[in-house]
C-alpha cells in the first residue's frame, strides 16, 4: 500500500507553521552569529587578538545550553507548547532589536549580549521543539517529520551563513543586517501564531529555579531512561561531537589542504548541509515510515567509512600563488573526491541522527519528554565543548594534521558506537533485520494497517523460510514476539536476533514438554501485557512450497487469552536461499520480491485451526 510523502505534512496546519517557525529561528541564529563573527574579523576596531573574540562568541552561544536547558525542559512540561513557542518568539524579537542596535552603533558589548540571549532563546526552544512533534504527528509520520525538521534546520544554517557573508560584504552592512535579523524574528513570531494548540503534559509541575541542581536532576532523568532511550541520547550527543569537529575544522582544512579561499569554505558547507538534508529526507523511505533504529548502525558505519576516505583523499592538491576559488577547486579531480566524502558524511549523518531523535520522542513518557530532550541538549553542549578541547590537544599538543584528526575521530566513532550497540543490542538486531529486508529481498506490504497500533493481538502466518520472522518483524511498526521452533531459534547468528527480540522457542510436546509448556506460559503473559505475538501454526517449514496443516496450539492460546487474530501470508519466499527448496541456489532469487499480506481480523470464536488455514491460504493465493 502506498503512502503519501513526508512532504504532504507541509500542507497541514498541524506541522507547517511549526516547521516555518523553527526554520526561521535557525536561519536567524546563523545570520546574527555569522555576521557578528565577520564584523569582529573584518569590520570592527578591536584591541587584542581577534581569534580570542571569535572563540568568546562560540562560548557565549553555547553557555546558555548548560545554564537554561533544565529550566526549558520544565517549561515544556508545565505550559501549553504553542503558547510557550509564541512567548519565546516574542523574546527573539526583543533580542534581535538589541542586536540590531549593536550593529547600528558598532557596539560590540551589545552584540555579545544579544548573542548570549540568542543562545538562551535556542536553549529554551529546543525541548519544546522536539517534544511538540509527537503531539502533532501520528506515529507513522514521526520519522518523516523529524527528517523535514533536520533538513530545514541544516539548510537554514547554510542559508544564514551564506546570507551573512553577502550582507557583510556591503559597505553599509549595519542597517542591512539590523533590518534582516529583526525582520526574520517578526516573521518567525507571525508563523508561530498559526501553530495549533498543544496542551501542557504536566501543568501541575512545580518549577525548580535552581539551574545547577535542576540541570543535574534533568541529566539523571534523561540518562535514567530505558537503555534504548538513554543510549540514544548519548549517541545523539556523540554525533554533535563528531559534527562539531568537522565543521570547526572546515575553514582551516579548505585553506591548508585545498588551498582555497572563503568561497571554498562555503562550497564545503553547502555540500555537507545538502548531504544532511538528503539523508534526513531519505530516512522515511528507508525506514518504511516507522521508527527504524536499524538505520543508526548503518549511519554510524557510513560516518566511519567516509571519515576514513576523507583522510585518505586529503593531500595532493597543487598550490597556486593565489588561493583557489570554488570554481578553480572544482577543476581538480582530487577535490571532487573530497567533496564526495563530505557529502557522504552528511548523508549518513542524516541516517544516524533522525532515527535517534524519533526514538527518543516515541519511547519517552509524555510527561517527561521535554525534560529528556533538555537533558539531551545539556549533553550535546558538553560534548561540543569536549570536542573543542580534543581538537586543541590533538592539533596543538599531539601535532596531528587536520586529516589525521579526521582519522582519529573516525576510529573513535567505531569504538563509541560499538559500546552503544553492545549495551543496547536492539540497535544491531534491527540493523540486521533492516539489512536483510533491503538487500536480499524487496518486501512489499499490503493491508498492514489492519494490525492494531496498540493492544494485544495474535498474528498467524504461513511458514516458508528461516527468515520469515525477520521479514515480518521488519515490516510491522510494532515490536512482535515470535513463537519459533527451538532448533531454528538456536541457529548461529540468527539466535542473537531472536533472543534480543524476545522470541519464544517452542518444541513439540513429545520432544521437550518443559520447553513446550514454558512457551505457552510466556505467550499468555505477553498477550496479557498488550503485546503482539506471532505464531506459525504449521509448526515447521514447508518442504514443497505448499502449506502444512495448522496445528491446535492456536486454540490453546486463545482459550487462555482471548485476543483478536490477524491472519498474515508470505508470498514469494519459496525458492529463496533460506527456504527448503531442493532446487535453490546460493544466488537463486536474490533480490526477489516478497509480499506480506494482512487480512481482516478473525473473531476468537471463529479462529479454529482449519478456518485460519483457509483464510491464510486465500491471502497467499497461488504465489509460493
Amino acid at each position: 500500500m502506498s503512502h503519501p510523502s513526508q512532504f504532504t505534512l507541509l500542507r497541514t496546519r498541524r506541522f507547517l507553521p511549526f516547521f516555518i517557525t523553527q526554520l526561521l529561528g535557525a536561519f536567524n541564529d546563523n545570520i546574527f552569529k555569522q555576521s557578528l563573527i565577520l564584523a569582529i574579523l573584518y569590520k570592527l576596531t578591536i584591541d587584542g587578538d581577534r581569534a580570542i573574540w571569535v572563540n568568546l562568541c562560540a562560548l557565549l552561544f553555547i553557555l546558555p545550553f548548560f545554564l537554561f536547558s533544565a529550566l526549558a525542559g520544565q517549561f515544556g512540561e508545565k505550559f501549553n507548547k504553542d503558547a510557550l513557542i509564541r512567548a519565546i518568539k516574542v523574546g527573539e524579537i526583543v533580542i534581535m532589536a538589541v542586536g540590531a542596535t549593536g550593529f547600528l552603533f558598532n557596539h560590540l558589548e551589545l552584540m555579545l549580549l544579544a548573542l548570549f540571549a540568542m543562545g538562551t532563546h535556542s536553549a529554551l526552544f529546543g525541548p519544546v521543539k522536539y517534544s511538540i512533534m509527537p503531539q502533532a504527528l501520528r506515529e507513522d509520520e514521526l520519522v518523516g517529520g523529524n527528517g523535514l525538521v533536520e533538513m530545514g534546520t541544516f539548510l537554514a544554517i547554510l542559508a544564514g551563513t551564506i546570507g551573512a557573508g553577502i550582507m557583510m560584504s556591503s559597505t553599509h552592512y549595519a542597517p542591512v543586517v539590523a533590518a534582516a535579523i529583526v525582520g526574520v524574528a517578526v516573521l518567525g513570531y507571525l508563523a508561530s501564531r498559526r501553530i495549533p494548540r498543544a496542551a501542557a503534559s504536566t501543568p501541575q509541575l512545580r518549577l525548580d529555579w535552581n539551574i545547577f541542581s535542576q540541570s543535574w536532576a534533568t541529566l539523571r532523568l534523561g540518562l535514567g531512561q530505558t537503555p534504548a532511550v538513554s543510549r540514544s541520547i548519548v549517541g545523539n550527543s556523540w554525533f554533535w561531537f563528531v559534527g562539531a569537529i568537522y565543521l570547526t575544522q572546515i575553514p582551516a582544512y579548505a585553506k591548508e589542504w585545498l588551498y582555497g579561499d572563503e568561497t571554498v569554505v562555503t562550497l564545503i558547507l553547502t555540500v555537507f548541509s545538502v548531504g544532511i538534508a538528503l539523508g534526513s529526507m531519505l530516512c522515511e523511505k528507508l525506514s518504511g515510515r516507522k521508527v527504524e533504529i536499524g538505520l543508526v548502525p548503518f549511519g554510524s558505519f557510513g560516518l566511519t567509512v567516509f571519515g576514513l576516505l576523507l583522510w585518505w583523499h586529503s593531500g595532493g592538491m597543487p598550490q597556486n600563488v593565489q588561493a583557489n576559488d570554488w570554481l578553480a577547486v572544482l577543476g581538480y579531480g582530487q577535490a571532487w573526491w573530497v567533496l564526495f566524502d563530505i557529502l557522504g558524511l552528511g548523508v549518513f549523518g542524516g541516517f544516524y541522527i533522525v532515527p535517534l531523535y524519533a526514538l527518543i520522542q516515541s519511547r519517552t513518557a509524555e510527561n517527561e519528554r521535554a525534560r529528556v530532550i533538555a537533558a539531551n541538549n545539556i549533553l550535546n553542549a558538553l560534548f561540543m565543548v569536549v570536542s573543542a578541547i580534543v581538537s586543541i590537544l590533538l592539533l596543538s599538543v599531539a601535532k596531528l594534521s587536520i586529516p589525521e584528526l579526521f582519522l582519529v575521530v573516525s576510529l573513535l566513532n567505531v569504538a563509541v558506537n560499538t559500546y552503544i550497540f553492545k549495551i543496547v543490542p536492539e540497535f544491531t538486531m534491527r540493523f540486521m533485520i533492516w539489512l536483510l529486508s533491503h538487500s536480499m529481498y524487496r518486501v512489499e506490504h499490503r493491508n498492514l494497517e489492519l494490525i492494531p497500533d496498540e493492544g494485544a493481538a495474535l498474528l498467524v502466518c504461513n511458514h516458508v523460510s528461516f527468515v520469515d520472522a525477520l521479514l515480518i518483524g521488519g515490516a510491522v511498526r510494532r515490536p512482535i514476539r515470535f513463537v519459533m521452533y527451538y532448533k531454528i531459534y538456536r541457529l548461529p547468528v540468527l539466535n542473537f536476533i531472536f533472543r534480543t527480540a524476545g522470541t519464544i522457542p517452542i518444541a513439540g510436546r513429545n520432544e521437550d514438554i518443559q520447553i513446550y509448556e514454558k512457551a505457552f506460559t510466556r505467550i499468555a503473559q505477553y498477550l496479557k501485557d498488550g503485546e503482539l505475538v506471532c505464531i506459525f501454526p504449521e509448526g515447521k517449514l514447508t518442504a514443497d512450497g505448499e502449506m502444512n496443516e495448522f496445528r491446535g496450539g492456536v486454540t490453546r492460546i486463545l482459550e487462555e487469552t482471548p485476543v483478536p487474530v490477524i491472519p498474515l501470508a508470505l508470498q514469494g519466499l519459496w525458492g529463496s536461499f533460506f527456504s527448503r527448496d531442493p532446487n535453490k541456489g546460493v544466488f537463486h532469487r536474490i533480490w526477489s520480491r516478497v509480499v506480506l499480506v494482512a487480512g481482516e481480523p478473525v473473531r476468537v470464536e471463529e479462529a479454529t485451526p482449519a478456518q485460519l488455514q483457509a483464510v491464510v491460504g486465500v491471502l497467499r493465493g497461488d504465489v509460493r
